[in-house]
C-alpha cells in the first residue's frame, strides 16, 4: 500500500501564458539543438514548472517530485525558463521611449528590496554586501519605473541591498535616461531620490534650521505624493508573484527573475507588443 497521498491542483495562470512560455522554451532548444526526445520533460510541462515556481513559490524538492525528475534537472529547467522570459523583458530606453509615445504624463521611478536567503559576502569596509540596513533583511535593490496608475513598464537589473536607491538608480543608468526624456517625460520619485532633484521630481525637504515649510512648498509637496504611485507596481509583481517575496537561488538571479515575472504578468493581464519597439508594451 502507497504511503504517499496525490491529489488534483489548478495551475494560477491562464493557458495562453502556459503556452507563451512553452512556444519560448521550444525556440530555445532548437536554438541549442537539443535533440528530440533527449530531455525528461516536454517544453509543456517544463512550462508548468516553472510557473509553479514563479506563482506559488513551490519548492525545488517539490517540484522534481511531482515531474519525476532529479533537482538538479528542475533546477535546470527553471534557470533556463528565467532566461529565456527575461530576454523578452523590454530595456530602459525601449520602456521609457515606448511610455513617451503611448502620451503618459509622467513615470513613477521606485526601488523594492527584494528578500534572498541569508547570504554571506563580504561587502566595502567588511560590510555584509546582501544586507539591507533600511529593510532589516538580506535583498537584492531592484529600480522599477511605472506607469501614472502604478503598473510596472520596467524593471533593472539586481544590486546589492546594502546600497541605497539613488546609487543603484544611478549605476544603471536610469538617472541618465530619465533626463534624455524629461521635457516630455517628467518622473516622480520619494526622498531616497533626493541626489536627483535637479531631474526626478521630488517632495521639498526642510532645510537645516528651517523651522517649516512655506505654504507654497507644502502644496507643491502634496502634488507629487498624490500622482506617485510607484509602491503599487513593486506590490503588484511580489503579491501576484510568490517566488519574488524571497528568493531562495543566487541573490545575483534577483534581476533576472524580476525581470521575467515582468514578462508573465505582462501576458497574464493580455498586454500587447509595441510594433516600434518589438517589446512587450500594453499601457
Amino acid at each position: 500500500m502507497p504511503t504517499s497521498v496525490t491529489y488534483s491542483a489548478t495551475l494560477d495562470a491562464r493557458r495562453e501564458t502556459v503556452l507563451f512560455l512553452s512556444t519560448l522554451l521550444h525556440a530555445e532548444r532548437r536554438h541549442r539543438g537539443t535533440r528530440r526526445g533527449r530531455r525528461a520533460l516536454g517544453c509543456f510541462a517544463q512550462a508548468v514548472l516553472i510557473l509553479r515556481w514563479f506563482c506559488d513559490g513551490t519548492r525545488i524538492r517539490q517540484l522534481a517530485a511531482d515531474h519525476d525528475i532529479g533537482a538538479t534537472t528542475a533546477y535546470r529547467y527553471l534557470h533556463e525558463g528565467i532566461d529565456v522570459l527575461a530576454t523578452h523583458a523590454p530595456n530602459l530606453h525601449q520602456a521609457l521611449n515606448a511610455a513617451r509615445q503611448a502620451g503618459l504624463t509622467h513615470v513613477n521611478l521606485d526601488g523594492i528590496v527584494i528578500a534572498t536567503d541569508r547570504v554571506a559576502a563580504p561587502g566595502p569596509n567588511g560590510a555584509d554586501l546582501w544586507w539591507s540596513g533600511k529593510h532589516k533583511h538580506h535583498g537584492g535593490n531592484i529600480q522599477v519605473i511605472s506607469a501614472p496608475d502604478g503598473w510596472p513598464l520596467r524593471v533593472s537589473d539586481v544590486r546589492p541591498g546594502r546600497e541605497h536607491d539613488m546609487t543603484c538608480a544611478r549605476r544603471h543608468g536610469v538617472v541618465t535616461a530619465l533626463a534624455a526624456v524629461r521635457p516630455d517625460l517628467p518622473s516622480l520619485a520619494d526622498l531616497g531620490y533626493e541626489g536627483a532633484a535637479d531631474i526626478i521630481h521630488i517632495p521639498i525637504k526642510k532645510k537645516a534650521g528651517q523651522h517649516k515649510l512655506s505654504d507654497d512648498q507644502h502644496t507643491y509637496n502634496k502634488l507629487p505624493r498624490g500622482l506617485r504611485v510607484g509602491e503599487r507596481a513593486n506590490a503588484l509583481l511580489t503579491v501576484t508573484f510568490k517566488a519574488l517575496r524571497r528568493v531562495s537561488l543566487g541573490p545575483w538571479r534577483i534581476g533576472k527573475i524580476t525581470q521575467a515575472a515582468l514578462v508573465l504578468l505582462y501576458r497574464e493581464n493580455n498586454w500587447t507588443l509595441s510594433p516600434s519597439h518589438n517589446v512587450i508594451f500594453g499601457y
